[in-house]
C-alpha cells in the first residue's frame, strides 16, 4: 500500500499502448521540428530576397533562427536541392569498412618495412660472407703491429727490447 504512488508514477511502454487523450510525463516538453526539402529552399528565397532590415521579420514569424538559414545555405550550395533534405543515416558498415581498409593499409605498409629490412640483411650477409671467403684466401698474412701513436715507436723492435728470449 505504501508504493502505490510509485505505480502511479512509473510509465512502461504497456501505457504507450493505452491513448486515452491524457497526457505523459514527457508530454509537455517541445517536440524536434522537421522541415522538408520544399519548404527550407521556399524560406530560402523568400529570406534572400527580402531586404536587410526585414530578414528579421521573416525569421521571427517562423520561428527560426539565423543558424537555419547558414545551414540550409551551405547544403542548398554544396548540393542543390537535394542537399536541403534529410541526411541520410549513416550505415554502421560504413564505419567498420574504414577501420579495416585503415588497417590493411598499416599492415600493407609494414609489411613492405619488413621486406625491405630483410632485403637489407641479406646484403650484408653476403657482404660479409664475401669478406670472410677473402680474408680466408689471402695469400700473404700480415704481421700484427700495434697502434701507431704520432709519438710512440712503431714497433716493440725500435724500442730496442728484445723479441725473443733467444735476443737476450
Amino acid at each position: 500500500m505504501g508504493r502505490d504512488w510509485l505505480k502511479k508514477m512509473t510509465m512502461t511502454t504497456a501505457d504507450l499502448a493505452n491513448d486515452d487523450g491524457v497526457m505523459g510525463p514527457r508530454g509537455d516538453r517541445p517536440k524536434r521540428r522537421v522541415f522538408t526539402a520544399e519548404y527550407k529552399a521556399a524560406i530560402l528565397v523568400e529570406y534572400e530576397a527580402a531586404p536587410r532590415g526585414q530578414r528579421g521579420e521573416v525569421l521571427r514569424r517562423e520561428g527560426l533562427y539565423s543558424s537555419h538559414v547558414i545551414e540550409w545555405r551551405r547544403a542548398r550550395n554544396a548540393g542543390g536541392q537535394e542537399g536541403l533534405g534529410r541526411r541520410a543515416r549513416r550505415d554502421p558498415r560504413d564505419a567498420q569498412i574504414a577501420a579495416l581498409t585503415a588497417r590493411a593499409t598499416k599492415a600493407d605498409a609494414e609489411l613492405a618495412r619488413s621486406q625491405a629490412a630483410l632485403d637489407l640483411m641479406g646484403k650484408v650477409n653476403a657482404l660479409l660472407e664475401t669478406l670472410s671467403e677473402s680474408a680466408d684466401t689471402d695469400p700473404s698474412p700480415r704481421e700484427y703491429r700495434p697502434f701507431r701513436t704520432a709519438f710512440g715507436p712503431k714497433t716493440t723492435r725500435d724500442l730496442g727490447a728484445p723479441t725473443s728470449p733467444k735476443e737476450g
